[in-house]
């Protein structure tokens, strides 16, 4: 079984690595699976838990781009929906994917349903110097983009569809 590294940075200076199962790797866009592990609290989008610990990922990684895309699955297997990280970027040196988390998430349910989540941790994070206005910009922009994109149906990336748990 192949592992590849995820380092996940966020503002000011949190930093997460784990280990995570390859399922495919097509250099510029990573195909892995992974566990939802240390939660203190479920997610809940509208009312619905969508995350929680025991629930599993499979991750796409897009080197080079501006978001990530998790498909979520409960502990039985059930499909939740998309969860889409909005990032500064994603890099990669050999076994290695960096991102930068620029607090902005969006949620895309089975039905097509979507929220768009965090906008108060990234208010914050600007409101306390903690991120720049330019970072600030960046992360709307891209939530922007990729909502737009949701709306004509060009999101997420076919590969998306071709891979499960």
């Amino acid at each position: 079984m192949r592992k590849i590294r995820l380092v996940y940075r966020r503002f000011p200076n949190r930093v997460i690595m784990r280990e995570d199962e390859v399922i495919e790797d097509f250099g510029d866009v990573i195909v892995a699976k992974s566990e939802f592990t240390g939660m203190l609290a479920p997610l809940r989008v509208n009312g619905v838990e969508v995350i929680n610990n025991g629930y599993k990922m499979v991750y796409f990684a897009f080197i080079g781009r501006d978001f990530d895309v998790l498909k979520i699955y409960d502990p039985s297997g059930n499909f939740k929906g998309l969860y889409v990280d909005v990032l500064d970027y994603t890099r990669r040196e050999g076994n290695t994917v960096e991102i930068l988390d620029l607090f902005l998430d969006i949620f895309i349910f089975p039905e097509g349903e979507y929220y768009l989540l965090d906008e108060d941790e990234l208010e914050m994070a600007f409101n306390y110097g903690i991120i720049s206005r330019e970072k600030l910009l960046k992360a709307y922009d891209t939530a922007e983009r990729i909502i737009g994109q949701i709306k004509r149906g060009k999101f997420p990336p076919k590969i998306v569809w071709e891979y499960s748990l």
